[in-house]
């Protein structure tokens, strides 16, 4: 099972909650997932999904907020490995308008019902029924990646009108989703991993949570061993290259001028970096008499490399003698 089947999983068994929860929750999973319908003067509400957990708490809350039984087909897609669809559709006309009416997707407008692609703002009024509402969306049309692959959570809208709304919910909570178009629809999405944890404790999923907070610690811990690697690693480098360029100016002043033509100071430093050519300059300082510091040990060595590159020029030689 994927993280995202999980997800949907956790959320259906989030209780259910009041009324007006329901409702809003309901109106999302009708918008995200739904088809309405209204022909001959009658109207008809069909709801479709291929998980059964689904299918099963729309049922469930459509029976608790408004006392109404609805149908219940199981499609095998013949097409698809036989994949199963279950399609919850309402009885009558009577009860596909009691439930669009509730919902606010069906309004009297100029005289006349109108069906609406979204709610009116009462119906997600509370934090509660904004958090019902994005639950729901995520049941009809979300989907999660595997955090251990990346971080990216989207829900599919038919219309951009959806997109935004949805946005808008979002937005008032704290997050920041964008919206882009994908063929025939327009995608909402997270690529956050904050944001990710964020949504899905909003929605209820706080096992999915824990599991994505978990891998998202791993990963960093990680990253930041990876970086402490690399950095050391860039560094070790870094000083391998100065100790060879030293070793150079100091071979080339020895087959030249000799090393005992240079400064006591500077000599004692030579001396020491031919013997020991692996030593750090805090090491080769210590070696010294007196002790010299690190940033005294570079001065020398630079003052030696000055030394080396005034011969050359003067003597037209090479870096390498």
């Amino acid at each position: 099972m994927s993280f995202s089947s999980d997800v949907k999983k956790e959320l259906t068994c989030v209780s259910i909650g009041a009324r007006h929860c329901m409702i809003a929750e309901i109106a999302a999973m009708i918008i995200m997932a739904g088809e309405v319908k209204y022909e001959a003067h009658q109207f008809r509400i069909k709801f479709q999904t291929e998980n059964a957990a689904i299918a099963r708490k729309y049922f469930t809350m459509i029976k608790k907020a408004f006392n109404i039984n609805t149908e219940v087909v199981l499609k095998t897609h013949k097409k698809m490995h036989k994949k199963q669809n279950y399609v919850i559709v309402t009885k009558t006309s009577e009860e596909a308008e009691k439930i669009l009416r509730a919902t606010t997707l069906l309004k009297d407008e100029s005289g006349h019902p109108t069906l609406r692609d979204h709610v009116d703002l009462t119906v997600i009024q509370s934090i509660c029924c904004k958090r019902a509402y994005l639950r729901g969306a995520f049941l009809g049309a979300g989907s999660v990646s595997d955090p251990e692959k990346g971080y990216h959570l989207e829900f599919v809208n038919q219309t951009e009108k959806q997109a935004e709304f949805l946005k808008d919910i979002m937005i008032s909570l704290e997050m920041e989703p964008k919206v882009v178009p994908r063929k025939n629809n327009f995608v909402l999405y997270l690529k956050e991993g904050t944001q990710i944890v964020d949504l899905l404790n909003i929605m209820g999923a706080h096992i999915a949570l824990m599991e994505l907070e978990n891998v998202r610690i791993v990963k960093e811990v990680r990253n930041n061993v990876n970086r402490i690697v690399n950095c050391e690693t860039a560094n070790l480098k870094k000083t391998v290259s100065a100790a060879v360029r030293q070793m150079q100016d100091i071979e080339f002043i020895q087959n030249t001028i000799g090393i005992s033509a240079l400064p006591e100071n500077l000599r004692q430093v030579a001396t020491y970096r031919l013997e020991y050519p692996s030593s750090s300059l805090k090491e080769l300082g210590e070696l010294l008499m007196p002790p010299v510091g690190k940033s005294g040990v570079n001065h020398r060595l630079k003052k030696i490399s000055e030394i080396a590159e005034q011969i050359r020029e003067t003597r037209g030689g090479s870096k390498n003698g």
